[in-house]
């Protein structure tokens, strides 16, 4: 697995990515190694964070090893679990989530660039 990637495989690494994503976004895939469309879009993912560095924290959830973390990332988010699945979570709370051929590289790099936009407008309006 790329270094890009950390790995969530306990309840407590959950908890410190989605504090994490007070201070930063923070992307969570969730991936099946088992699945084409899933290998496909952890491929590109790999492919787009080996070629540039997003202003985001990855992180990984492979579902088989780690079926109780996926599960309670749909529950606390409401986002009924699907493979390959990317959240893209901006001070604790889900901000974009696409599922099957919406999890893509490009998807996250939009998603994340309309946080920056987004971002960047409420700080220049609060000056």
């Amino acid at each position: 697995m790329p270094t890009a990637f950390h790995i969530l495989s306990t309840t407590d690494e959950l908890d410190r990515a989605l504090a994490r994503s007070s201070q930063r976004p923070v992307v969570i895939f969730k991936h099946s190694p088992t699945c084409g469309i899933s290998a496909q879009a952890f491929e590109s993912i790999t492919e787009w964070l080996n070629g540039e560095v997003p202003n985001a924290d990855f992180y990984v959830v492979p579902v088989q090893a780690s079926r109780a973390i996926s599960t309670q990332l749909a529950q606390k988010f409401g986002i009924r679990h699907e493979s390959p699945q990317a959240l893209v979570v901006d001070d604790g709370q889900v901000v974009w989530h696409g599922s099957h051929y919406r999890a893509t590289a490009t998807s996250i790099a939009a998603a994340l660039d309309t946080l920056a936009t987004a971002t960047s407008a409420r700080e220049s309006a609060s000056r």
